[in-house]
């Protein structure tokens, strides 16, 4: 599956003769999105599916920003390659026990870029979901790309989204582009469960204050710009800014137990959302 323009990915050779999804067995579709890129969307994704993890449940991530993945590198995976077996894609096993699919796991090295047009870009999204060993998982967290376009709507239709986080930063401009992220998942009948608040201050190392990093809303909380619930509310944090990987044993104590709500939240909100008829799958 690729295009030959002189940079692109390893074929995803082998699969596509399993009949039954590999997803199957997946209870719960969430996806994480953001609209615009830069407001730390991913770190979002890898952080509720290790929060869910360290709850007991059983987690995957399915990343499906094709041309801008990052969650192999924030996992520490991002010298492991898939491997598949014929018939279906092996995922990668973090070392919290997370199973993770990526296209960087499928190219020579992961500065490779993958330029691909719309439609192989769709479906490497559909053959990760159906082609992926994924097994028992109680959630499948997946990292979607920014934008509003062919990879978005591929996604919401095979995989049946349950419900969707919303990541953003408190400002006037990402409102106005997470709001059509917004709109369109009530396009395809997605649940959107709530929005995250990522690096909307800092806390002062030396008195603890709070310190406010954007003043673009109006007055306005990012909540209430959306008109969504709030699910949590991260920081910004330099040593989150800077890691290369996030391990959950290694991470502040602030920002697992700020996580561990999260993951608390989007469980409730799951519980009261309509659920996804599993046969249309």
């Amino acid at each position: 599956m690729s295009e030959d323009n002189g940079c692109h990915a390893t074929p995803i050779g082998g699969t596509g003769g399993a009949k039954e999804a590999g997803g199957a067995k997946v209870k719960r579709v969430i996806g994480v999105a953001s609209g615009k890129g830069g407001v730390g969307k991913s770190t979002v994704a890898v952080l509720l599916a290790q929060a869910l993890a360290a709850k007991g449940r059983r987690v995957g991530i399915l990343d499906a920003d094709i041309t801008g993945p990052s969650v192999p590198r924030l996992l520490g995976l991002g010298s492991f390659h898939a491997e598949t077996d014929g018939e279906r894609i092996q995922p990668v096993l973090s070392e919290g026990g997370l199973k993770v699919v990526s296209i960087n796991f499928f190219v020579d090295e992961e500065h490779t870029p993958v330029v691909w047009r719309g439609p192989l870009l769709s479906k490497a999204v559909e053959q990760f979901w159906h082609d992926t060993d994924w097994g028992e998982l109680d959630y499948l967290i997946v990292d979607f790309p920014p934008g509003t376009g062919d990879i978005q709507i591929t996604a919401f239709n095979a995989l049946r989204v349950d419900g969707l986080v919303v990541a953003a930063t408190p400002q006037s401009l990402v409102s106005m582009i997470v709001t059509k992220a917004v709109r369109m998942a009530g396009l395809v009948d997605a649940p959107v469960l709530g929005v995250v608040e990522t690096m909307g201050a800092l806390t002062c190392p030396h008195c603890g204050e709070a310190i406010p990093l954007f003043d673009s809303l109006d007055g306005q909380s990012i909540q209430a710009a959306l008109g969504l619930p709030l699910l949590a509310r991260f920081p910004w944090r330099k040593e989150i800014a800077q890691a290369r990987e996030l391990h959950w044993d290694r991470l502040p104590e602030d920002i697992t137990a700020i996580a561990d709500g999260l993951a608390a939240e989007v469980e409730l909100a799951l519980a009261q959302a309509k659920p996804v008829d599993r046969a249309a799958r």
